[in-house]
């Protein structure tokens, strides 16, 4: 049946009354808050997951009930998975995904803004929290030692971070929150004292929470990078040509038994590299030495950024020229087995990234996390200080031992 002219405009005008009505009642957005767990017994563990590395779970051990995992040792402390062994149900709680647990920041919930992964660091594993805005590390936690393959470990929450649980008007739910308190990291450092090498606090104002903060405090201490008169380090800020450059000089002039000089500079090493400016006497001696090559138009473009891929290159350069400053071949002698990145296979620089990977770890995975290098990325600050760290203490390494030989 056909209804009237007003009356259909009538109905029309009150189902929109209907249902304006009904969605001013829902409300726009569930506020969480947080509650109190006990937080001995909750785990942060790192969980083996074949050729990805490691995931993070988090068990509940609910009082009263069949053991859910046990410890062994300290730096880095085993966990025995015993909920694997039985049906945990009612024993233990588990969350093994975002699904379960997130990061909180200063009471607020950041469960959007953060993704969680374990890593490989050094000599440990590291539970990273990266920014999914400006991709900056949050330190969380560290295991202090790293496990042999397939083990279980525990991961030791830093200074500022605790578990709590999320909680919706007054009630307690199940998901995890890793919750933050700025000023107490801050304080912290990111880097608890137990942990071998790390420092309590930066002069830097922003690298309280870079995953290369220790890399960079150490690769400063040395004295072949710096930060910048604001007392920034800006971490993140792309490599420069001729920043490059000096880095490589610099880290070869701390290595005892280097038979290392800058030449003096009288005219332009390139046509664009004028004889006064800072950098002119190290490009020089890279010019000389085939650390690094300037353009086919026969410009050096000082200024230019580096990407990942040309900065691994660099520094075997680097390592080479420094074997012969020390009377030996130049061919690197590799200590690990390389990285089988997921995105160098076609690329020009492959061959370079991988012996650099087997080479104390030169070359790793962006931002430390995953299995790809991103070669064509600009080098930022943060990478090209570890990296270059890490080529000074292998060379280091390979001096002293030589040294010893020689007595």
């Amino acid at each position: 049946m056909k209804l009237p002219k007003k009356l259909k405009l009538a109905a029309i005008f009150t189902g929109a009354i209907i249902l304006t009505t009904s969605l001013l009642s829902v409300p726009a957005v569930a506020q969480y808050t947080e509650a109190p767990v006990a937080e001995d017994k909750v785990e942060a563990i790192a969980v083996p997951a074949g050729a990805i590395g490691y995931n993070l779970n988090v068990i509940e051990q609910i009082p009263g009930k069949q053991q859910c995992y046990a410890e062994k040792g300290s730096n880095p402390t085993i966990i025995d998975p015993l909920w694997t062994k039985f049906d945990f149900t009612g024993s233990c709680n588990r969350s093994t995904d975002s699904n379960g647990y997130s990061v909180r920041l200063d009471g607020q919930d950041t469960s959007l803004d953060y993704r969680l992964d374990v890593i490989t660091k050094g000599d440990q594993l590291q539970l990273i929290a990266t920014n999914n805005q400006d991709g900056a590390d949050l330190v969380v936690g560290q295991t202090n030692g790293k496990p042999a393959p397939g083990e279980y470990v525990k991961i030791n929450l830093n200074p500022g971070w605790k578990f709590t649980k999320k909680a919706y008007q007054g009630k307690t739910l199940g998901h995890y929150f890793l919750s933050g308190d700025s000023t107490a990291i801050a304080a912290a450092g990111d880097a608890p004292e137990n942990v071998p090498g790390a420092t309590g606090s930066s002069k830097f104002s922003d690298i309280a929470r870079d995953i290369y903060k220790t890399d960079i405090e150490n690769a400063v201490a040395l004295g072949f990078i710096a930060g910048f008169k604001d007392q920034t380090f800006r971490p993140t800020e792309s490599l420069t040509r001729e920043q490059l450059v000096s880095m490589a000089f610099g880290s070869l002039e701390t290595i005892d038994g280097l038979a290392l000089k800058a030449p003096v500079v009288a005219t332009q090493p390139y046509p664009d590299v004028d004889s006064s400016r800072w950098s002119a006497n190290k490009i020089q001696w890279a010019k000389e030495n085939d650390i690094v090559k300037g353009y086919p138009d026969g410009s050096f473009k000082p200024g230019n950024p580096v990407t990942r891929a040309e900065l691994v290159v660099v520094l075997q350069n680097l390592a080479k020229y420094a074997n012969t400053l020390q009377g030996k071949k130049p061919e690197l002698a590799t200590n690990q087995e390389p990285i089988k990145f997921t995105d160098t296979a076609n690329h020009w620089g492959a061959a370079n990234i991988s012996t650099m990977s087997a080479y104390c770890g030169v070359a790793s995975p962006y931002k430390e996390i995953g299995d790809s290098f991103k070669p064509d990325a600009p080098a930022e600050r943060n990478y090209a200080a570890a990296a270059t760290l890490r080529t000074h203490d292998c060379l280091t390494k390979k001096a002293q031992e030589n040294n010893q030989t020689n007595q």
